[in-house]
């Protein structure tokens, strides 16, 4: 990514990392701002605008450091040192509006961050598995930042505890090398094709993520694989059945050794359909009153009879290429 404006925080340049990205894009144009939540400019674009904001870049620091729990890959989620994308995934969960969270944050705070992280890791009873990556992608964050490599040398300091992030990235060259002791969780994100190409605008083919998910594992990374998110269109069982039959044929003995599974259903909200009706007027419709019902504020998920169908049927493909123990929870 190259930024086409980078808004910032002024005390942002007070951080190492911050004073890095001013070197590294100091050619692009700087305006300085209050805060990375509440951008004046910003705030009174139109939807159809959201494409372009994709392009922007956002420095600041990170003021919220609630840790949630969570009872999947990870013990705790927790908010680390992006937020936000450069795709333009359809569905995408971090849109809670097109002014606030469509485009890249990047908070140069990441030794208090880290700090707080190894603080919590080392005070507990038992080792946990922390989720940095919820927020944003870290792997296409690194490709900005450097992050990464820093992030696993300085985590590994501690004595205790694992860290996991997901990705629909290829871009891991930087982690191949890295001394991780075995205590970082490599996860990618897959789909068929078809829905890369037509809905999960901007990132990296199914192939391109194989690839990276073969060479994390031959690093010695523990590796996982979410299914998601899971979208039922007309041709559903055809588009699945053929991305399942190239993860067996693609995916490296020592991966289907060892990977688990995440399934994930799509869950769509009135915000998304605003902005893509507006935004991208040529794409795919996602929401379908006759397959959806209403789920909370705003929210859309599958209807449970068809829900119910298609845990069945995947398990079922599943079990025969893999096994289904290797599949950690539907959701």
């Amino acid at each position: 990514m190259r930024p086409s404006k980078i808004y910032y925080e002024p005390e942002s340049l007070n951080y190492q990392l911050g004073r890095e990205l001013k070197e590294k894009y100091g050619d692009i144009a700087w305006v300085p701002i209050e805060s990375h939540n509440n951008i004046e400019e910003l705030r009174t674009k139109e939807n159809s605008e959201f494409a372009g904001m994709k392009s922007l870049l956002i420095i600041g620091t990170r003021k919220t450091h609630k840790y949630s729990e969570n009872h999947k890959v990870s013990d705790y989620l927790v908010p680390f040192t992006s937020s936000g994308c450069t795709a333009m995934c359809l569905y995408c969960y971090l849109v809670c509006n097109y002014n606030k969270c469509s485009y890249l944050r990047i908070f140069v705070n990441r030794e208090q961050m880290m700090d707080r992280l190894i603080r919590y890791s080392e005070k507990s009873d038992r080792d946990l598995t922390f989720e940095i990556g919820s927020n944003s992608d870290l792997v296409l964050e690194n490709t900005i930042t450097g992050n990464m490599p820093w992030i696993v040398e300085n985590f590994l300091k501690s004595k205790k505890g694992k860290i996991t992030f997901p990705t629909k990235f290829n871009m891991i060259d930087s982690l191949l090398p890295l001394d991780h002791k075995g205590r970082v969780i490599f996860r990618m994100s897959v789909n068929p094709q078809y829905i890369i190409q037509s809905i999960e605008v901007g990132t990296a083919s199914l192939m391109k993520r194989i690839e990276a998910i073969n060479k994390m594992a031959e690093a010695d990374y523990t590796v996982g694989i979410l299914i998601a998110p899971v979208i039922l269109l007309d041709n559903w069982k055809e588009l699945y059945t053929g991305l399942l039959d190239l993860l067996q044929e693609q995916l490296s003995e020592k991966v289907k050794k060892q990977m688990f599974l995440e399934i994930i259903f799509m869950t769509y909200s009135f915000v998304h359909r605003k902005i893509n009706n507006e935004a991208f007027p040529e794409a795919i419709e996602l929401y379908d009153k006759d397959l959806m019902k209403g789920r909370g504020m705003g929210k859309y998920c599958y209807r449970a009879d068809l829900r119910s169908e298609g845990e069945a049927w995947l398990l079922h493909e599943i079990d025969k290429r893999f096994g289904k123990e290797k599949i950690l929870y539907f959701s």
